[in-house]
């Protein structure tokens, strides 16, 4: 029930999660709502261009997100948003794309990068499968300094392959600490197919070919408009070769 009080009145909402927290904490997190406002005589989106934005100068040789890091980060972000309930007006771009603040912020992973994680789960299984994954990453110390949980809308998709669908998404952004992290990764697959949800592949770079299926059952039906030739790292995988 986490956003479905608010889903009638705002056409938008989106929480942040508090990866590491533990406890009577799991799940914790800021709650964000919003609806179009009317312009002002004076809005232009071309004041907001470049505004305030900074830029990572350089690549860092390592992470510097670690654990230690992003539970400092979360704590700090928790505390400072959470202590009472704040309306105010802001910026589009401000709301929907707070990152952009920061140029070149990947660059803060290290030469190593990081993975993306994004799942959906069904209403069904929405409140056990998100509270499993957030216990899982809690129990393994691996915080995602990104984790942006929102709900679709109950409009059934008609392409084969669409991601969105009915329920709750959970997107994860992880510093790439080589096998721990795939570990991890294929410990959430496991959650999300026994909830019969499904893995985003436009931000993938490890699905296995059963949890493709899965995720998209109907995907043999595009098989005929497949260029026999065409190959790529993702479609040799999904299709059970090596990469």
């Amino acid at each position: 029930s986490w956003s479905s009080s608010s889903n009638d009145q705002y056409e938008y909402t989106v929480g942040w999660v508090d990866c590491l927290a533990k406890g009577h904490d799991i799940g914790r997190g800021v709650f964000y709502r919003a609806n179009n406002a009317p312009a002002l005589p004076n809005d232009m989106d071309t004041k907001w261009v470049g505004k305030n934005k900074l830029s990572v100068p350089f690549e860092v040789p390592f992470s510097l997100f670690n654990n230690m890091s992003i539970s400092m980060f979360n704590k700090y972000y928790f505390h400072s948003n959470a202590a009472e309930m704040v309306a105010k007006r802001v910026h589009y771009q401000t709301f929907f794309y707070p990152l952009d603040r920061l140029l070149k912020w990947n660059l803060v992973y290290g030469k190593r990068g990081f993975l993306q994680y994004q799942c959906v789960v069904p209403k069904t299984n929405e409140r056990e499968a998100i509270k499993e994954i957030l216990q899982i990453i809690s129990a393994e110390g691996a915080g995602s300094f990104l984790a942006v949980l929102k709900q679709f809308g109950d409009l059934e998709s008609p392409g084969i392959l669409s991601f969105p669908r009915p329920g709750t998404t959970l997107a994860l952004d992880f510093p790439n600490n080589g096998a721990p992290t795939f570990k991890l990764l294929r410990y959430l697959d496991e959650v999300v197919k026994a909830a019969n949800g499904a893995i985003y592949p436009a931000k993938d770079a490890r699905m296995d070919v059963d949890t493709f299926r899965q995720s998209f059952p109907q995907w043999e039906s595009i098989m005929p408009f497949v260029d026999p030739y065409f190959s790529s790292s993702f479609w040799r995988r999904i299709n059970g070769h090596n990469v």
